[in-house]
């Protein structure tokens, strides 16, 4: 599985952005796809995740309500300063293991 995520930028905080996970052949081995994010000086912290097949979703405490996973997607709303950071989707083909396919980072800035 091959991931290459994309659509990061300036946003304005209160303001929206998309950005997109595009992932290679072979998705029906896909477990979940999740979404990471890495804030300069900080470890990186799970955002969200969605199950391939069923479409269960979970979010971290910090963007429920203001994000919205898909398989495809990561649409923010009501995005805040703290919110920069770069980020990474990424995807497993077990719930029992680590994520082991990562697409590169793409960054996410809201100016304070």
């Amino acid at each position: 599985v091959q991931l290459q995520a994309s659509g990061g930028g300036l946003v304005q905080a209160g303001g929206s952005l998309r950005l997109s996970c595009a992932a290679s052949v072979r998705t029906f081995s896909i477990y979940d796809l999740a979404w990471f994010r890495q804030a300069p000086g900080k470890e990186r912290e799970f955002v969200a995740a969605i199950t391939w097949v069923g479409g269960s979703t979970t979010y971290a405490d910090s963007v429920k309500g203001r994000f919205t996973i898909s398989r495809v997607f990561l649409r923010m709303d009501s995005v805040k300063p703290e919110d920069t950071a770069v980020y990474y989707c990424a995807a497993r083909t077990r719930s029992t293991e680590e994520y082991l396919y990562w697409g590169q980072g793409t960054l996410v800035t809201s100016p304070a």
